[in-house]
């Protein structure tokens, strides 16, 4: 298992849901859920700022695929969002999600949330989701989850 800190990264159309672990890999907290910018970078901005205050080693961003595997209509939005992540020079690495913020929800709900009161942190629920199920299968299997995104993939300019 690498040390060393991780954020991640739930995209959703209107908010980005973001966690952290510890050096140790072994446990996802959730940090803050961070609007989607309509314009320009402020989101992509924001996290990188989160990654530098947590010394993150990569910001783990999940990968929407439908449960057969193949794309959904998130697809490409967190794909080009971690590419650009990846054009600021920051390691991204893409994780399969499969039913992220469906658990996320359903785990808030079983702890007496009002699907309204859900609203604002749903988004970091899964994303502590996305990281622990990466650092888990990293640590049981000894293989790095998911793929690494090159910065010649992220082509987008901040």
């Amino acid at each position: 298992m690498r040390t060393g800190a991780r954020l991640g990264i739930d995209v959703g159309r209107a908010r980005i849901g973001v966690a952290r672990c510890d050096a140790g890999g072994m446990l996802a907290v959730p940090v803050e859920t961070v609007p989607r910018a309509t314009e320009g970078d402020a989101d992509i901005r924001r996290v990188l700022a989160l990654a530098d205050e947590f010394d993150a080693i990569e910001l783990v961003v999940g990968h929407p695929l439908s449960l057969s595997g193949g794309p959904t209509a998130s697809t490409d939005d967190a794909v080009a969002f971690a590419e650009r992540l990846a054009a600021s020079g920051a390691a991204v690495r893409l994780v399969d999600e499969r039913l992220s913020t469906v658990s996320a929800q359903q785990a808030l709900r079983a702890s007496g949330r009002s699907s309204r009161s859900q609203r604002p942190i749903v988004d970091q629920v899964a994303a502590v989701i996305i990281l622990q199920h990466a650092i888990d299968t990293e640590r049981t299997s000894g293989v790095e989850p998911g793929r690494v995104l090159t910065t010649d993939e992220g082509s987008s300019p901040l």
